[in-house]
């Protein structure tokens, strides 16, 4: 079946869907998380929506809508332990992250009935998308564009030299959380595109490709977001015919785009030199 037929299908035109949002959303939220060194935070808050995904299972709850409350609270709990009790970074994120599984997975073992479908929460299959998916993601993706165009000028400060940022008056402590809160909005949006144990990659690795490139801040968002859509789109492909599971054919298509991006950039210097 050729790439024409495929459009034809209302799976895969959702899937394509789905994925432009998810590149937009992720590549504004990549390019903080990236700037700020919070990847550790992002995979933190991403194993924690587990959590959120037992609660639903456990009280017949909508699975994303538990997962995205859940991952807001732990996103704020881990800013509230490293910033006003003290607790370095590392274990604030830690405990969040452990709890979040921990919570997970013994409430998914006490679900009544049969087993839930776990493999489309843990390792994607962007072709089950559905129309609300898109729409969600569509929404997320217009209140970063709004918030972006709000407060650009205060998030590359913040993102750079928080201190700094504070001596000129900017308020960084809404910034952080409502950052924070972006964050975990977009990782649980984007579960269903390549899942929860390789999400992380999706919100940096097109931001790194991107930095090879360019130290603009707004130019590393707009290639994030072309980097991301296009591996995206590639790996789904790619995936359909070689019969494989799509999530981890995107995460495998972006390192790929990675590694060319850093062969081309050596090769220029080398040329140059």
């Amino acid at each position: 079946m050729n790439i024409p037929e495929l459009i034809e299908y209302a799976f895969f035109r959702n899937a394509l869907l789905g994925s432009l949002f998810a590149s937009i959303a992720c590549g504004m939220i990549g390019t903080y998380v990236v700037t700020k060194r919070l990847v550790f935070i992002s995979g933190g808050i991403t194993h924690a929506s587990f959590g959120g995904l037992g609660i639903g299972f456990f009280f017949g709850l909508p699975p994303i809508l538990s997962a995205m409350a859940f991952s807001v609270l732990s996103a704020f709990g881990i800013q509230w332990l490293s910033r006003r009790q003290g607790v370095r970074e590392d274990s604030a994120i830690a405990v969040f992250w452990s709890l979040g599984m921990a919570i997970g997975i013994v409430l998914t073992f006490l679900t009544p009935g049969y087993a839930p479908n776990l493999s489309e929460y843990l390792f994607g299959n962007i072709l089950t998308i559905t129309q609300t998916d898109i729409v969600a993601l569509a929404l997320l993706s217009l209140f970063l564009l709004l918030f972006f165009s709000l407060f650009y000028h205060a998030i590359v400060s913040v993102s750079f030299d928080t201190e700094f940022a504070r001596t000129r008056r900017i308020p960084t402590q809404l910034i952080e959380y409502a950052m924070m809160l972006f964050i975990a909005v977009t990782i649980v949006l984007s579960i269903r595109l390549v899942g929860i144990v390789l999400l992380m990659s999706l919100i940096t690795v097109p931001q790194m490709t991107a930095n090879l490139f360019t130290v603009n801040y707004s130019k590393i968002i707009s290639l994030s977001i072309l980097f991301s859509f296009a591996g995206c789109v590639t790996g789904l492909l790619l995936s359909y015919y070689l019969n494989v599971p799509s999530g981890a054919f995107i995460i495998f298509v972006l390192i790929v785009m990675f590694f060319i991006a850093k062969t081309i950039k050596a090769i220029t210097k080398i040329k140059r030199a």
